[in-house]
């Protein structure tokens, strides 16, 4: 099978150095999310200057410096589906990203998981294609082996309820069949998204740490589909108080470094 030809090679014809060069200064921890109006409406609540930009054929994403609590982050849009996404992240650990905390919307597997619940994942479903290109074949990776600790604190500090628990990567939305739903809640799955299987890869194989948590949109585990808060404009102004949960555990990060207490 050719996703069981994971190649260990460091250097590939195409290198993200050859396309993108390095950002002095750039800031010690990086934040993103995917919603457009999620993004917009966090951008707009911080001090910003723009310090790069990403190039696709689809669009553009510019990467902003900002400044919150008076500290320095990288800011900028992820694009949904893991191939671009894993794609952009390569170009931005060449610019100096080496610590990325990403904020992704997710379809529940379990009902009793609220709209804009949030989910910290421990492990996901390779039901994709990028992450064999970063890792040796398997059916599961392991996620946010760092961090999760200190995100718990941020949760407790803000009076966030939280679930923890096995989330489902897949990169092909429309073939969430009624069987496969099924299946990966037997196996234990609680929720379904597209990008973080190959995110923990890429990470992994480059050496930077990546944390990534969720915020509950539509309901699979039903007889009928149901969108609830899936739309980016829906309850906006609650998910943008989640997204300032990811600079609140940046914080706790560069605090934790700088008094040498990095887990």
């Amino acid at each position: 099978m050719l996703l069981k030809e994971f190649d260990t090679a460091r250097d590939a014809v195409i290198n993200p150095e050859m396309v993108v060069s390095r950002i002095e200064g750039f800031p010690e921890v990086t934040v993103s999310c995917f919603s457009q109006a999620l993004f917009e409406s966090v951008l707009a609540q911080l001090e910003a200057r723009k310090i790069a930009e990403l190039h696709s054929a689809v669009a553009r994403s510019p990467v902003y410096e900002v400044v919150y609590k008076g500290e320095r982050f990288a800011l900028f849009q992820s694009f949904v589906g893991e191939p671009l996404c894993v794609g952009m992240y390569e170009e931005l650990m060449v610019m100096g990203s080496r610590r990325l905390v990403l904020l992704g919307n997710c379809g529940v597997l379990d009902r009793s998981i609220e709209d804009c619940g949030i989910i910290i994942p421990t492990r996901a479903f390779r039901d994709e294609g990028t992450s064999y290109h970063y890792a040796p074949p398997s059916d599961t990776i392991e996620v946010n082996r760092k961090y999760r600790e200190e995100f718990r604190e941020v949760l407790a500090e803000c009076g966030y309820p939280f679930v923890e628990g096995v989330t489902w990567t897949t990169d092909a939305m429309y073939r969430e069949t009624a069987e496969k739903v099924h299946r990966r809640k037997a196996q234990g799955a609680i929720c379904v998204e597209m990008e973080c299987a190959g995110m923990q890869a890429v990470c992994d194989f480059r050496g930077t740490e990546f944390f990534q948590f969720f915020y509950a949109g539509d309901n699979l585990d039903h007889s009928a589909w149901q969108p609830r808060s899936i739309s980016g404009t829906a309850r906006l102004d609650e998910k943008t108080k989640i997204m300032f949960l990811a600079f609140e555990l940046g914080l706790k990060i560069l605090q934790k470094d700088r008094s040498g207490d990095a887990r």
